[in-house]
């Protein structure tokens, strides 16, 4: 059994570049820079035509294990992925799909229009009912991915082009998608109508590239453009590549807003990323400076410093918003580095028990006891989950001396599993379920002397909201903005 997962989970990252001689290597390097959001599988596939038979070939390489190990042998990107055009996916999955390596994407078909690949971060909510569909009709299933459904509606669209299939396929699924599509001479983009999650577009010199997050850009050198638009599908190609136009097509408007998955500012987002046209650093310190507002803590005339530090990585802005708004209340405030995370721990499959639970954590996470040793101390973290990690790192923090410990939340409890593209533990192992949404049993389970969690209004009054948007916040607060068809669909399922 592996070691449980105490955050939210994502659920992959994808990329695609269409006009670059080094296509693959460009999508090893916007994958790589996208390795937090999927470290289970990756790959990438290309296309280019043979210049004696003007037909187009596929060439493809996935497998289990981070980017770095997938593609170790350079040979693979320079003399097996070559082509011009590329999709890719860092994968993230559920228990009891994470074995079957036929789910690694990209997936990739060949049919009557020629070849297909798919790249797919999100969830669709209406996979079991699609799937039942189209098995009585006989269609013949190799994964067992929600992602496969969407090839099996092109392959079988009765629309005369290969665009016009893709529309017509991803007007019958519903639910959360982000899409990276490769054809034999066309990179396709598309968004589900609610934006649930990220997908933004750049240009590299002549060439298009397009990204979950705009780290990806970063590292190759590209520059950001747009994201594309909830409910859009942009199509590039050469005629793209000559005009600097990319061709813009709709999907049916099946509802009358957005709803962007806020988790992707609290948590899944690299700081350094875009996501929903906002940097994310600058969200986060805004959420960390209400949290200060909300759930300030006071110096003692102990020490008239409170020292603040952060649970490695996905909180450290957050911490230094914290700190300066409250400073700013009159509460003075020191950042410190606490805690040391160790970026080498690979998945590890061991038995649960206690003990070693903790061994995982230390293998994770050091302390740094001069800067807790006899100090009243803030811990600054994104979200609990289970509360496992969260309590075996409270008890680090207090065998390295620290004689207060204040637990500080940046999002409000986590109370509902999601069905958009996060994988959640079930609803009775959330702390806040077990302890009953009690402040004060949480607190107790954690050993802190006290906890703060920020609340929902300020979560939403922290992020962008001058053009309109909109977010999901179900797994705060149980409102699922659609109706779901199958409240047991997850983005895999073992059938």
């Amino acid at each position: 059994m592996e070691f449980q997962k105490d955050k939210p989970q994502e659920h992959c990252a994808i990329f695609g570049i269409f006009g670059h001689p080094e296509a693959a290597k460009m999508a090893y390097y916007g994958l790589h820079a996208q390795q937090h959001r999927g470290q289970e599988a990756s790959g990438i596939v290309t296309t280019h035509s043979d210049h004696k038979t003007g037909k187009y070939h596929f060439r493809i390489h996935k497998d289990f294990g981070l980017v770095n190990d997938v593609f170790k042998d350079d040979t693979i990107l320079t003399q097996v992925l070559i082509g011009s055009a590329a999709i890719g996916h860092n994968r993230y999955s559920t228990a009891g799909a994470s074995d079957n390596k036929l789910n690694i994407q990209p997936l990739i078909v060949n049919y009557r229009d020629g070849n297909i690949g798919i790249s797919h971060n999100g969830n669709l909510t209406n996979f079991r009912k699609l799937r039942k569909r189209l098995q009585d009709e006989g269609t013949i299933f190799q994964t067992t991915s929600d992602t496969e459904i969407i090839l099996h509606l092109i392959a079988k669209s009765r629309e005369q082009d290969q665009i016009h299939q893709i529309i017509d396929a991803l007007n019958q699924v519903e639910g959360a998608f982000s899409i990276a599509i490769l054809t034999n001479n066309k990179l396709i983009a598309a968004r589900d109508p609610y934006g649930w999650r990220p997908l933004a577009v750049g240009k590299l010199e002549n060439a298009y590239v397009i990204a979950s997050e705009t780290c990806a850009f970063d590292i190759i050198g590209a520059k950001y453009l747009c994201d594309v638009e909830p409910g859009e599908i942009l199509v590039f190609d050469e005629e793209t590549v000559n005009n600097s136009e990319a061709k813009s097509f709709r999907l049916q408007n099946k509802q009358s807003r957005p709803y962007h998955c806020i988790f992707e500012y609290i948590y899944f987002s690299r700081p350094d990323s875009r996501v929903f046209g906002e940097s994310v650093d600058r969200v986060r310190r805004k959420l960390g400076k209400a949290l200060a507002e909300e759930h300030p803590v006071v110096p003692d005339s102990t020490n008239n410093t409170v020292v603040v530090i952060n649970v490695p990585d996905s909180s450290n802005t957050a911490t230094l918003g914290y700190v300066s708004q409250n400073t700013k209340q009159g509460n003075k405030s020191k950042y410190e580095i606490g805690l040391i995370r160790s970026h080498y721990v690979g998945r590890t499959f061991i038995q649960p028990q206690q003990d070693l639970r903790e061994m995982k954590v230390r293998t994770k996470f050091n302390t740094v006891r001069g800067v807790l040793e006899g100090k009243k101390i803030v811990i600054i973290d994104d979200s609990i989950v289970r509360g496992t990690t969260s309590k075996q790192l409270v008890k680090l923090i207090r065998d390295a001396g620290a004689r207060e410990i204040h637990f500080r939340i940046t999002s409000p409890m986590i109370k509902y599993p999601c069905y958009f593209g996060m994988d959640f533990p079930s609803q009775n192992e959330l702390i806040a379920n077990w302890c009953e949404g009690d402040i004060e049993k949480i607190k107790s389970e954690l050993g802190v002397d006290s906890i703060g969690y920020l609340s929902l209004d300020k979560l939403l009054a922290s992020v962008p909201r001058d053009r309109g948007q909109y977010y999901c916040t179900a797994c705060f607060s149980g409102q699922l903005p659609i109706e779901i068809d199958d409240l047991s669909s997850k983005d895999e399922h073992e059938l």
